[in-house]
């Protein structure tokens, strides 16, 4: 708990929240924190009561590495863990497999084998902290290898808290890694949903992100709308498994981006949370009041680095960051400043987290509750990027549902349009980006970049085939059946992830036997 009383630097005493007078309807649309529809926050003390979590985003190279870096984090007052997974990985492609020539370790962490994990993992209190883990398609996978190092460890999953991404929609709209055609995506999230409500109660079952949907070029109002359409065809297709909405939408959490433009953003997380509220209630008559509210991550925006006065990027991440605290975010990665020319060195992650910090420990933002509600421009942009989000989610829902409109490349059109319309604004400097089309002046010095060695790729390669080497074959196989049993049946497909890791098979050996079952999507790509 933080302290009882708040004081500014005049020493003056400040309320808990400050309210104007209004009428009895606007103060019922608006509502108080922690009271539905939670608009000005999903905790009645917020920030008072307890900080947002300072979740800095890392993984690269090796598990080895990963590590040591997550150390660091925790050292310099990180207070939980968000784990970056290679593209092999995430793509699930052990790091042996020729589609992964080029790209271990390099886009983050390899991760392959239980050994590849318990590296990753050791010496962290697993049982005092949490872990994110940004993941996918390969999501159960990662989940199941977490749950089996825990367990070697003698710590039971229903004392584990964390996070998996676990949101494949985003990824046939906006990023890419995808692996299995959609409709059976969306049976191994609910065997998740499922298996975690029984077994790992206080995990995240998945984190529906707009952050890349942002990233593909998405308008704000784009973002708050496809992320909502998503999560809605989620909770869809889990009652359609026969789940009870109220006995796993309690642990659906959001992932969103967060950009320059202060208020709209500030405007953006608070309309989320009133719309899922009242999407939970109308469209899926959900009665825990803990579905209810809508909890998020936020990142900083990547897309809004620079290469060009990297310094400058400390900036727009600080303005960025202070946004997501005032919309009211529970966790908060901050971006580095030399993201734009590669992984985070060590001296520029240690800013980004000091720049939490300081905003945390020192601005007084966190001191009230909701400080900008009630601005009359706040809310009249909370009200119109609600109205115009809801337009989009009407939309979608008349062509068919978020799958339709994927297939049909309708989420994808107008991501298109709105990432052309902005370039051509940066381009007529209709937008002004320092240092990029206006104020460049003259380069500084160079800063320090991370390169990852070319002997980190060998390193790997050469444990995973000795790992391979002195397994039981006949385990492998056995479990590897059961699994192709599972995923032609209605089976869930988590335990027979967990045994089967436990086991030594591997990532790419569990996602190449689903392959052959479920198939590979290919996106249908319009000239």
């Amino acid at each position: 708990m933080r302290k009882e009383k708040f004081f500014n630097s005049s020493h003056i005493e400040l309320n808990n929240i400050y309210e104007n007078e209004c009428t009895k309807s606007a103060c019922e649309r608006l509502g108080r924190p922690g009271q539905f529809p939670y608009t000005r926050g999903v905790q009645e003390t917020m920030y008072r009561g307890q900080l947002w979590t300072m979740r800095q985003y890392a993984g690269f190279g090796s598990a080895k590495e990963s590590n040591r870096r997550y150390h660091h984090l925790l050292k310099n007052g990180t207070t939980g863990l968000s784990v970056a997974f290679d593209l092999p990985t995430q793509m699930g492609y052990d790091s042996d497999h020729v589609m992964s020539s080029g790209e271990v370790g390099k886009v983050g962490v390899a991760i392959s084998t239980i050994e590849d994990m318990e590296i990753l993992l050791d010496k962290l209190p697993l049982e005092n902290i949490s872990t994110s883990m940004t993941i996918n398609s390969t999501a159960g996978i990662l989940l199941a290898l977490y749950i089996a190092v825990a367990k070697r460890r003698g710590i039971s999953a229903k004392d584990l808290r964390g996070t998996i991404q676990n949101d494949p929609l985003k990824e046939y709209i906006a990023r890419g890694t995808y692996i299995y055609p959609p409709k059976p995506s969306l049976r191994i999230i609910t065997d998740i949903f499922s298996y975690c409500a029984l077994n790992v109660p206080k995990w995240n079952t998945i984190s529906i992100s707009g952050y890349h949907i942002r990233e593909a070029g998405a308008t704000a109002v784009q973002e708050l709308a496809f992320t909502l359409a998503n999560a809605i065809t989620y909770v869809q297709a889990a009652i359609d498994r026969g789940l009870n909405v109220d006995d796993f939408a309690g642990r659906l959490s959001f992932f969103f981006n967060v950009h320059n433009n202060f208020f709209e953003e500030v405007a953006k997380f608070r309309a989320a949370r009133r719309m899922w509220a009242n999407i939970m209630r109308n469209r899926f008559n959900v009665k825990d009041e803990r579905a209810l509210k809508l909890r998020f991550h936020t990142q900083t925006a990547g897309v809004t680095l620079t290469a060009q006065q990297p310094e400058n990027n400390i900036v727009r991440v600080t303005l960025q960051a202070l946004a997501a605290v005032l919309g009211g975010t529970q966790s908060l990665h901050t971006n580095s400043m030399d993201e734009a020319l590669g992984l985070p060195t060590e001296r520029a992650a240690t800013i980004a987290v000091r720049t939490q910090q300081i905003i945390a420990h020192e601005s007084g933002v966190a001191d009230v509750i909701d400080p900008l509600g009630g601005s009359p421009y706040v809310e009249a942009l909370t009200d119109e990027l609600e109205k115009r989000a809801y337009g989009y989610i009407e939309r979608i829902d008349a062509l068919g549902g978020v799958i339709a409109c994927i297939e049909s490349g309708y989420i994808q059109g107008e991501i298109q349009t709105s990432a052309y319309q902005y370039q051509k604004d940066v381009d007529a400097k209709q937008e002004i980006i320092v240092g990029v089309n206006d104020f460049i002046g003259q380069e500084p010095t160079p800063i320090e970049t991370l390169k990852i060695s070319e002997s980190i790729a060998r390193d790997q390669i050469g444990r995973l085939k000795a790992f391979k080497g002195r397994r039981d074959a006949r385990a492998v196989s056995m479990h590897l059946e059961k699994i192709r049993t599972a995923a032609t049946s209605d089976e869930n497909l988590i335990p027979r992830f967990v045994d089967a890791v436990e086991a030594n098979v591997t990532l790419g050996e569990i996602s190449d036997e689903l392959r052959k079952i479920f198939g590979a999507y290919r996106e249908n790509v319009k000239l």
